[in-house]
């Protein structure tokens, strides 16, 4: 009985993944090729302009929770984050990538600590591209153009040749009539598929007036920002002193 469950399990496994790649092959899309130029550059700061991209770079605090998952306290202003995920929580200077790990507020020390701090460094980098990329379309190492995608829609391309975990991605935003980012179509490194669409909605002004979406749906999951909330200093989150003193006495070190 027990063998039977054990190969009917493995089939349905088995089908499951078959399916799975079938989709991406029938999914996958070519990289389109991109027309630079002062169209594309008006389209970018069009879009800029959408998301208040100058009241998001005057925020100095940011705090937000990635898919229930990973939870962030940013400090914009000194380039700080405190990174926050089951019982340990992980202080990092971003400009260093060198910071304090805690679990159940315990401080691990040496090469368990440096470990946490890439973790930390690596799910930040991620996690916060999906907070507001559409504020990054002028990040070192950026190219922007436009495309024409294979079923007729025109979009930005932003190519990324340097930064972040994965350089070399490129992603085509979709926009509205007044160049709001409403989706997303990504040739990544980290995934087969090129061209996976994930939508750009439930779009949060906030305190600082700033605009940031905060729902991604695709036919294979849902990424959600919540606990969303931003700030001038630290007594708008209710903390009493400065969360990242550790790191300001390393940096004295």
């Amino acid at each position: 009985m027990l063998k039977k469950i054990l190969k009917f399990t493995g089939l349905v496994v088995l089908a499951i993944l078959i399916i799975i790649f079938l989709w991406g092959f029938i999914s996958h899309e070519k990289e389109p090729l991109g027309k630079e130029g002062p169209e594309a550059e008006q389209v970018a700061q069009n879009m800029l302009k959408s998301i208040n991209e100058p009241a998001w770079d005057s925020t100095k605090l940011v705090a937000w929770t990635f898919k229930g998952m990973h939870t962030y306290l940013w400090d914009k202003e000194r380039n700080f984050v405190k990174v926050s995920w089951g019982e340990k929580e992980v202080l990092v200077n971003m400009d260093s990538i060198k910071g304090k790990s805690y679990e159940n507020s315990t401080e691990i020390t040496g090469g368990e600590n440096q470990k946490l701090v890439d973790k930390a460094w690596a799910y930040f980098c991620n996690d916060s591209f999906w907070l507001n990329a559409a504020a990054k379309l002028y990040d070192p190492g950026t190219e922007r153009s436009l495309v024409t995608l294979e079923d007729g829609r025109k979009g930005l391309k932003i190519s990324y040749s340097s930064g972040g975990v994965t350089p070399g991605d490129a992603y085509v935003w979709l926009y509205d009539e007044n160049f709001q980012p409403t989706s997303w179509k990504m040739w990544v490194s980290i995934i087969p598929i090129g061209g996976l669409e994930f939508t750009w909605e439930d779009w949060k002004t906030l305190s600082t007036g700033a605009k940031v979406a905060t729902l991604h749906q695709n036919d294979l999951l849902d990424i959600e920002i919540t606990d969303l909330k931003a700030g001038q200093d630290f007594q708008h989150f209710e903390l009493n002193q400065d969360p990242f003193i550790p790191l300001l006495e390393m940096i004295k070190k």
